[in-house]
């Protein structure tokens, strides 16, 4: 996993938590629905954020693919996979 995908996963979930939660705190394996209690709107909030955020368009992922990112180090692991492709 890349730093920079996993630092600015961090930066985009805190920013949707409420409360918020430091992005260094934030566990990557904790389930984000479960432990943070991301909502489905927070989710996608979150995810166009983070793709925004590192250049990987939302398009590239299936609803499949969105339901089964439920940790951070899932969604920073299939942002980083997309990124090598792209770079």
């Amino acid at each position: 996993m890349r730093p920079d995908i996993e630092s600015a996963a961090r930066e985009s979930l805190s920013a949707v938590l409420d409360p918020e939660v430091a992005p260094d705190d934030l566990d990557l394996d904790a389930d984000m629905a479960g432990s943070y209690g991301l909502t489905s709107l927070n989710k996608v909030l979150f995810l166009t954020e983070v793709c925004e955020a590192t250049d990987v368009d939302l398009a590239n992922f299936t609803e499949h693919d969105l339901a089964e990112m439920r940790t951070l180090r899932s969604v920073a692991e299939s942002l980083s996979r997309l990124t090598k492709k792209v770079a």
